[in-house]
């Protein structure tokens, strides 16, 4: 909760005085001292003059010297009366009403009856007061109240100064007092009294500090102060500790009381301990399991104390010889937990001996015997007659904190009988193109009585295969395909299970088929067809009803037809807001409103036209927290800017693109009013790319410049012209995508100190690098205008932010454009993208290329990747003059040191490096190649082939011929 107030200070209030004050009055028969008694009887001291009838007067009055006690800016109150001129009879025209208001600044009290001269310069002015009221008589004289401030304050003290011209007045109380914001608490934080600043439109940051038991959450801590004394949004947050709750108003942050305990940090509040668990003592940020109950590794001290789980229940075997199946079901008591998992021990016993021993390694247990989550496994072999023991354990996620051995549920076993022997050579009988008919012999050792035999067959070469049982040592398999070779084995079950299979036989079906299988494969073969005809003919007989019809309403037809050309299912367009009635009314259609409590602002990290870009977070109900930009307007709007303000929001809300930046919704019920959006953690794109020059691949710089098209396209389809289309209102994510945003400046354009613009006779600001030559002159915004600044934004993609035209000027611009100037393509650009650029620039708009068909060439581009590979040299014509495409080609002489020529070229991070090796003439640098730039520091790939381009010009321009290694 943020507590906020303001404080006044009083620096001198001469209605506090009982004794004399002997301020200086110059001359001496001006301002007189004056004693008497205020509407309560009080005694008080006044200055009074009143020389109406002598012209001429020039009458002052000084205040004894204020210490400023680091004050930038004070406020003066001044309670006066005046007599009105037409009262006074037979006086000259001199007589006045009003009086002025100075001060003097010095950094010691050392002002005299003389110094400084009774004049305005050295005294500041600071107002000319005239009354509100004047009186005629003296008995009704009105009492007026005047305030006044005046700042910077640099010296230690000031004096106040009062000039009378030919008054009749008298000055009943002066107080002298400043603002400060008083001290504070908010997001657990505790910011200092601090005073205001020196404009009445200043910021004072006050640093913040957490209150006792709590911890920074987001740093820094401050908050503003501005000049009404008043607190502005904090940055920054604290958050009690662990063992510690929020207290008197989220102002403090007391200790969990014992029995409770808080685990982390934040704004939570104690908890009950939980099951299982206690604690004594209170500030506790756990809870002490209980004896026989623990919490694992990964549990939370928010999470219950659990304990070890009963042995497992209901354990079945089931013996095959030397193999076993054991099964079991779940303990009856998990301990409190959900991570049961499952170990086999495998012990091999001797009876004679009474005691049992691990199995050896050879005894397989399937799918392993330690952590299983099933509840069964499979044993193999083992030896036959012979006894095991097999231990069942049931452990959870605290069993290895429990000191005792895990429960488990034991059985006890013997191996059986040997299986039967393998089957002899398998025969076939007979054949047929579906069919094998088999035969065999028996086991030669069955080991017991043959129950039935498994035949396994499947096509040679086949992985997959297929099983069938028998009763009798023969067996006929149907459904097989005709003239192909299939493989069989055969094996023998007995009460002791499988023996092992036959050799595999190879066995061959024949080529042709009986005549009845023949008529039945080709049955449904039959019956398709003669179902095609009957759906051909109910096809024949609808068309020609549907015909018909159409005869008998032609009329209704050609209306309906011609109807359709104006429909277009599902095609959403754009709503101007300003063109509602009641803008509030296109807010709440187009932007949802988000309670106050939802945003929470963390930090500022920019200032916007109508107030500061900040970043923070926002949690709506049953989503989970985001990080998002959140735009604020600023104090003391006037109705227009609000509207104005929130324009942006209800165009931004009718746009859903991922190449659109999101509108989250708007805060137009509380204050501040906001608009909350996505966060785009990189930024802009022109700085982004700078910030990064020569780091991503031509594929990357063609995935963004797809991405801004796709946004567009889509803003086209809508039919919405953004106009004010450049690199520096792209914003970028943590995943290089690129979305266009800034549509409240695409409406009003205004000056930018780095991207300056230029008024058209039509009036307004327009974007003159980035704009189509008939938006310049006609201030005609279309699309197709769009497309021509959608090519600039490709520039300044594949030149890493590089500003269009250099340093022309803009009636520079607008002349070479005029002249068919056109950009060259950048440094390493493919000449495909190049020329995607110059068909964006074609001079007669209809001509240039539609988004989507941008879309559709860099699809292709991205697709096909060896196109990107044909690179256009820089120092290519492309329409321009000689001396304009110079521009791009920094002349070395034109610099006094290498660091000039590296700022020029904007390697200036490498001014160090270069100065550090000895490379500090150009001389030397001429002579540099790319092992010197990696010997230096210079790493980066696209750094030094721009740098090695450069070079390579001082070469030319040195007329030297030596190779240099790129």
């Amino acid at each position: 909760m943020l507590l906020s107030w303001w404080l006044l200070k009083v620096l001198l209030n001469f209605s506090w005085a009982t004794t004399e004050l002997a301020w200086t009055a110059h001359p001496e028969t001006g301002w007189e001292e004056v004693s008497g008694y205020d509407d309560a009887m009080n005694p008080i001291r006044t200055y009074q003059v009143c020389n109406v009838r002598e012209a001429n007067q020039n009458n002052w009055l000084r205040s004894d010297f204020i210490p400023r006690k680091e004050v930038l800016r004070v406020y003066v109150e001044m309670k006066f009366t005046v007599r009105d001129c037409n009262s006074i009879p037979n006086i000259p025209g001199s007589c006045k009403e009003t009086f002025n208001l100075f001060y003097y600044e010095s950094d010691s009290d050392s002002a005299t009856e003389t110094s400084p001269f009774w004049m305005e310069n050295p005294y500041v002015k600071v107002d000319t007061i005239a009354p509100d009221a004047s009186f005629s008589i003296l008995e009704s004289g009105s009492v007026n109240t005047k305030v006044r401030s005046f700042g910077p304050l640099s010296k230690a003290g000031f004096y106040l100064a009062f000039q009378d011209l030919g008054a009749c007045m008298s000055l009943i109380s002066v107080r002298v007092f400043y603002k400060k914001c008083s001290t504070t608490i908010a997001n657990f934080a505790v910011f200092p009294e601090t005073a205001t600043g020196a404009e009445a439109t200043s910021l004072v940051i006050a640093p913040g500090t957490c209150v006792p038991n709590a911890l920074e959450v987001s740093v820094p801590l401050k908050l503003y102060c501005n000049g009404d004394g008043e607190w502005m949004v904090p940055v920054g947050s604290c958050t009690c500790a662990s063992g510690f709750e929020p207290a008197m108003k989220d102002t403090q942050c007391q200790a969990c009381s014992p029995g409770t305990f808080k685990s982390k940090q934040g704004e939570g509040f104690c908890s009950p301990c939980p099951p299982n668990s206690r604690t004594s003592s209170g500030a506790a940020s756990v809870c002490v399991c209980r004896n026989g109950y623990y919490r694992s590794d990964s549990d939370s001290p928010d999470s219950a104390c659990t304990t070890v789980p009963s042995a497992p229940r209901n354990v079945i075997s089931n013996v095959n010889e030397t193999s076993l199946v054991l099964e079991w079901s779940e303990p009856r008591d998990s301990g409190g937990r959900e991570d049961i998992i499952y170990n086999v021990i495998c012990k091999k016993c001797l009876p004679e001996r009474g005691m049992c021993s691990r199995c050896d390694e050879n005894v397989n247990i399937s799918p392993r015997h330690l952590g299983l989550t099933e509840r069964r496994v499979a044993v193999r072999n083992l030896q036959a007659h012979t006894q095991y023991s097999f231990e069942i354990q049931a452990v959870n996620g605290v069993s290895n904190k429990s000191p005792y051995t895990p429960q488990f549920s034991a059985v006890n076993i013997t191996t059986n009988q040997a299986a039967p022997s393998a089957v002899p050579t398998v025969h076939l009988m007979a054949a047929t193109a579906s069919t094998m008919s088999l035969s065999w012999l028996p086991p030669e050792k069955p080991n017991g009585i043959i129950l039935d035999y498994e035949i396994k067959y499947h096509e040679k070469g086949e992985a997959i295969a297929h099983t069938m049982t028998a009763q009798r040592s023969s067996a006929r398999i149907e459904g097989l395909k005709a003239g192909t070779s299939y493989v069989v084995q055969v094996r023998a079950r007995t009460v002791a299970g499988y023996g092992r299979y036959s050799s595999p036989a190879d066995f061959n079906t024949n080529l042709q088929s009986d005549p009845e299988k023949s008529f039945q494969e080709q049955l449904p073969l039959i019956v398709g067809s003669a179902t095609a005809g009957l759906v051909f003919i109910i096809a024949v007989v609808v068309i020609a009803i549907v015909c018909l019809r159409k005869q008998r309403n032609g009329s209704e037809s050609e209306y309906t037809e011609k109807l359709q050309q104006y429909i277009t299912p599902g095609m959403k367009v754009y709503v101007d807001p300003f063109t509602y009635e009641d803008p509030n009314e296109a807010i709440r259609e187009f932007a949802k409103e988000i309670d106050i409590s939802c945003v929470k602002i963390e930090e500022v990290i920019g200032a916007g036209e109508f107030g500061e870009v900040c970043r923070g977070r926002l949690k709506l109900p049953g989503r989970r927290e985001i990080i998002v930009a959140i735009k604020t307007l600023k104090v003391g709007y006037t109705d227009r800017q609000r509207r104005d303000f929130l324009s942006e929001a209800s165009i931004m809300g009718q746009f859903d693109h991922p190449n659109i930046i999101r509108l989250e919704g708007v805060v137009t019920k509380s204050r501040p009013v906001m608009i909350v959006t996505e966060f785009m953690e990189n930024g802009a794109l022109d700085s982004f790319l700078r910030l990064n020059d020569g780091q991503f691949t031509v594929i990357q710089l063609v995935g963004m410049l797809r991405g801004i098209a796709a946004g567009m396209k889509y803003l086209s389809d809508m039919n919405y012209v953004h106009r004010d289309l450049a690199a520096r209102n792209i914003l970028v994510n943590s995943n290089l995508v690129c979305k266009v945003s800034d549509f409240g400046l695409s409406r009003f354009l205004e000056d930018d100190a780095t991207d300056p613009t230029y008024t058209s006779s039509l009036g307004g600001k327009i974007p003159i690098r980035w704009t189509a030559p008939e938006a310049i002159a006609y201030r005609k915004f279309t699309s197709a205008s769009d497309v021509w600044s959608y090519g600039i934004v490709m520039w300044e993609v594949m030149s890493y932010g590089e500003r269009p035209y250099w340093d022309m000027s803009n009636q520079d611009v607008i002349n070479a454009v005029e002249q068919d100037y056109r950009l060259p393509p950048p440094m390493d650009c493919p000449t495909a993208l190049h020329q995607l650029m110059l068909d964006c620039w074609v001079k007669e708009r209809n001509l240039r290329p539609k988004f989507s068909q941008i879309v559709a060439t860099l699809d292709k581009l991205i697709r096909n990747a060896a196109s990107l590979k044909v690179v256009t040299s820089s120092t290519q014509s492309s329409g321009a003059s000689q001396p304009l495409l110079d521009r791009c080609i920094p002349d070395y002489t034109t610099f006094t040191t290498v660091g000039d020529w590296l700022d020029a070229i904007k390697m200036s991070r490498y001014r160090d490096n270069f100065l550090n090796a000895g490379f500090a003439s150009f001389d030397l640098v001429a002579q540099m190649t790319a092992e010197d730039l990696l010997r230096i520091g210079v790493t980066l790939a696209g750094h030094q082939k721009k740098i090695l381009g450069s070079i390579q010009d001082m070469r030319l321009q040195m007329n030297q011929t030596l190779p240099v290694q790129v």
